[in-house]
């Protein structure tokens, strides 16, 4: 099959859907790979890496779209992007779509064939390909949190790992999953005071296993929240609903039981933010004020460290992709359910129960769209 690699286009996102390796093993397998000229550049990987390995440059993302069955991205394609997927085309990228309304109407015109990496499960029930990059923003979570504690940031001017005498910041985590443990893991090496708010007693319980008296776990149902979101400086945004759009935790009327000049970052926000105040920022503009507390809401954090992170994910889509280009999509999906929950739209249906609900769409199953 044909494989293609655009450069991402949404802002600061340098990410590069393979990497060079990746692109390697694929060329290996029978397979072309056209890679965007420049596509992977700001993620350290330069033109010659990608046809040392064997793949063609392209000039033209036009072209790229045009020649190959498979497109391979990072982010959700843009409103040009979309208007180039061609019908049948497989788009195999992150898609969060419960907080993408036009996006779902533009794929569900294109008749592609869209996998969502976000949507595709292990035996457990987890998700094996958005992990990595739910990791990578949970240690971001917690660094960006610390930079916009600063005064000159408009933060409340605390250290989160205070001062010999003097106590760390206290850091509130909404959720204690992959973003949750990892923002854990950089909160606690910080030395700051640590909460882990969770609705699961067994999640809350490996947390404990792991961090002892480094967090204080919380059960969400016998918790006061706001009197826990009062006392933080730094507030963590983690929660998920697989494929859904995120709940909305925090009120804007909680905001005035904050300190002024603390920090949420919420990492929720690709599926709408757990927090009613916040709304999506990039790279360049990452923060916003309302009522005094300083919101980071950026929609790709890890595009702000696109070699570690097209690295990390490329090591869990690269056994998929495969499946992909030997086998086809029907094949592929047909032969793992896990790989089947993928599957949002396909062929102008929603296929994604969860996308359908939030917007009204009528839901074919996953299976029947393939038939």
């Amino acid at each position: 099959m044909k494989i293609g690699v655009p450069k991402e286009i949404k802002p600061q996102e340098n990410r590069i859907g393979l990497t060079p390796d990746s692109v390697k093993d694929l060329v290996s397998n029978g397979h072309d790979v056209l890679v965007e000229n420049n596509g992977g550049f700001e993620a350290g990987f330069d033109n010659s890496a990608y046809t040392s390995a064997g793949a063609k440059i392209i000039d033209k993302a036009e072209d790229i779209f045009n020649d190959s069955d498979i497109i391979v991205k990072v982010k959700e394609p843009l409103s040009n992007e979309v208007k180039m997927i061609k019908e049948n085309q497989i788009v195999f990228t992150y898609l969060h779509l419960a907080a993408a309304k036009e996006l779902t109407q533009g794929l569900i015109n294109s008749k592609g064939i869209c996998i969502a990496y976000e949507t595709v499960t292990d035996q457990n029930g987890r998700l094996p390909l958005l992990a990595p990059m739910s990791a990578v923003a949970g240690r971001m979570s917690v660094q960006a949190g610390a930079h916009c504690l600063e005064k000159n940031q408009k933060g409340r001017g605390v250290l989160l790992g205070g001062a010999p005498g003097v106590e760390g910041g206290t850091v509130v985590i909404l959720g204690g999953g992959v973003v949750g443990e990892n923002a854990a893991d950089i909160a606690t090496g910080m030395l700051a005071k640590v909460h882990i708010v969770d609705k699961s007693e067994k999640r809350l319980s490996e947390l404990s296993k792991k961090f002892g008296d480094k967090i204080i776990p919380q059960q969400s149902d016998n918790i006061d929240l706001k009197k826990l979101i009062s006392e933080a400086d730094l507030l963590v945004g983690g929660v998920l609903i697989p494929g859904a759009e995120a709940p909305k935790l925090v009120t804007k009327e909680m905001l005035k039981l904050m300190k002024r000049g603390s920090v949420i970052v919420d990492v929720a926000i690709d599926q709408g933010g757990c927090v009613e105040t916040s709304k999506p920022t990039t790279h360049a503009n990452p923060t916003y004020i309302v009522d005094d507390i300083v919101h980071y809401c950026v929609a790709n954090m890890p595009g702000g460290v696109p070699r570690t992170s097209t690295l990390a994910l490329n090591k869990v889509t690269l056994p998929f992709l495969n499946k992909l280009a030997k086998d086809g999509y029907q094949k592929a999906l047909k032969d793992d359910p896990n790989f089947l929950a993928g599957l949002n739209v396909c062929k102008g249906n929603v296929t994604y129960k969860a996308v359908a609900d939030t917007f009204g769409h009528k839901f074919l199953s996953p299976t029947e769209a393939l038939n």
